[in-house]
């Protein structure tokens, strides 16, 4: 690491330190898919957790891998944290019956927040079906 970003690094540490507990925040992720993303990904949680946020929220992909990662993460921030954490929930390419399946998940793991969205329709679909 060069002198000059050092310099930065101390300003935003600094910076940081400051405004703690002063601001209003939330945090989106994106669930990772390596091992290294996902030690980066802990890493920046444990930093901005300091900033107190009023929730964090994980990114949810239509491929039950995705899904299942974001589960994963949604599940260790509440644990590791104690952070208030909502995972993203698309609605576009699940049943009912699987929506309440993942939202009963969530509620038994101690999730008591979701951010519900529609999401992107694939390509060449017509009108979504809710």
């Amino acid at each position: 690491m060069s002198f000059f970003h050092a310099n930065q690094r101390e300003a935003l540490n600094q910076s940081l330190a400051e405004v703690q507990g002063q601001i209003n925040v939330s945090f989106e992720f994106f669930p990772p898919r390596t091992s290294e993303m996902e030690q980066t990904l802990w890493k920046s949680i444990d930093r901005l957790s300091s900033l107190k946020p009023k929730f964090v929220s994980v990114t949810y992909g239509a491929n039950s891998g995705e899904r299942d990662r974001t589960h994963s993460i949604i599940k260790g921030i509440k644990e590791r944290t104690g952070l208030e954490a909502a995972p993203h929930l698309t609605c576009i390419d699940a049943s009912r019956d699987e929506l309440r399946t993942i939202a009963k998940d969530y509620w038994d793991s101690g999730i008591r927040h979701i951010v519900a969205l529609r999401g992107d329709l694939p390509p060449g679909s017509g009108k979504p079906d809710m």
